[in-house]
């Protein structure tokens, strides 16, 4: 995820401003500054490379060739908000519903694939073979930790740099996500989002800090009425810090005999509660990331910000089959029984009820 840096920055008023007398509250207790808080320009998703740098990783690596983006970054992000995983889990679940097992592909090992496919742009199937040369089954390869060998019929498994794993030659089936700038790997489709996932991730996180913090009453309290003494100032500051954690939203009471007129003010600074547009920044990031997945809301279980809903949820299930489905089965079926040299992965067509049983 991308670092945020912050610089401070202090601003000198003496230039401007008159020398201080002895009497001044400066020379008393020390100047007054302020700062300001800049934060740094949000990096690139994954890594701050430019593009033309991770496209240039997809040269060769001696053996093998590495990707052009972060395969474990993409497995971390997975789980960068709720909206981003269910959507993904919620098409793998539609393609395993669907799927028809075969004697060389089970139901297990192409859930894994579908996992991989959508997740990285990039899913892995091994071809094991019995003694007499037949193809035995399909076994599942973690695409994080694949690269596609320099010859085409070498792929490698690589869990660090110093002893990476040869297959045989052959025997890897490589389904990926077409790319416009490489042909070697697949990228997701959905990385033009993951600005907007992180936005989500990030906003949730402040809000939890702030709530953790246990100042969300906060203020500030302005006292600067002679009357008082410096004990009842030193048992009101005692009372204002036993607020904080599992003391907050205490009430307090200040009782100043003789008072001066807005001698004691309280200035709230808690205003970012309401002005930090939590929600508009959960809604708007939400709809990026249900954009880029194609996923209609009401299939994911969410609710409706308005009272006129999302519309039908069958015909909303029927289209998303009909353009979304469908492709990727008919995408993932072709490129796997193309590779295997036979069919071992069929797929039935998506309906919403089971057919009734024939009497």
């Amino acid at each position: 995820m991308p670092k945020r840096t912050r610089h401070f920055r202090k601003l000198d008023h003496t230039s401007t401003a008159t020398a201080p007398n002895a009497d001044s509250p400066a020379t008393r207790g020390g100047r007054a500054e302020s700062f300001t808080f800049q934060l740094g320009e949000p990096e690139p998703v994954i890594g701050g490379r430019s593009a033309l740098l991770e496209y240039a990783e997809c040269m060769e690596n001696g053996d093998y060739y590495e990707p052009p983006v972060s395969l474990a970054s993409l497995a971390r992000l997975l789980r960068i908000g709720a909206h981003h995983e269910s959507a993904l889990r919620f098409k793998v679940n539609v393609l395993t519903s669907t799927f028809v097992p075969s004697q060389w592909l089970s139901a297990d090992t192409f859930r894994a694939l579908a996992l991989d496919y959508l997740v990285l742009g990039n899913g892995y199937l091994e071809k094991r073979f019995n003694r007499l040369g037949g193809l035995l089954e399909l076994h599942p390869c973690l695409g994080k930790y694949m690269r596609r060998g320099i010859d085409p019929a070498r792929n490698f498994w690589v869990n660090d740099l110093e002893s990476p794993h040869e297959f045989a030659r052959d025997s890897i089936i490589h389904l990926r996500e077409p790319d416009l700038h490489q042909e070697i790997y697949g990228l997701p489709y959905y990385l033009g989002a993951l600005q907007s996932a992180i936005l989500n991730e990030s906003a949730t996180l402040f809000r939890r800090r702030y709530y953790a913090n246990g100042a969300h009453a906060g203020f500030i309290l302005y006292v600067t009425d002679e009357a008082q003494n410096q004990d009842d100032i030193d048992k009101l500051r005692k009372q204002l810090t036993n607020t904080k954690g599992n003391g907050n939203f205490r009430n307090v009471f200040y009782y100043a005999p003789g008072g001066k007129d807005k001698g004691v003010q309280l200035i709230p600074i808690s205003e970012v509660a309401a002005k930090d547009d939590f929600l508009n920044i959960k809604n708007s990031s939400r709809d990026d990331i249900l954009a880029a997945h194609r996923v209609p809301p009401q299939l994911m279980g969410m609710l409706p910000n308005s009272t006129g809903g999302f519309g039908d949820v069958e015909k909303a299930a029927m289209v998303f089959a009909r353009n979304e489905i469908a492709p990727l089965q008919a995408t993932m079926a072709h490129a796997i029984n193309t590779q295997a040299g036979r069919t071992v992965c069929t797929f039935k067509p998506y309906q919403l009820t089971d057919a009734p049983a024939a009497n």
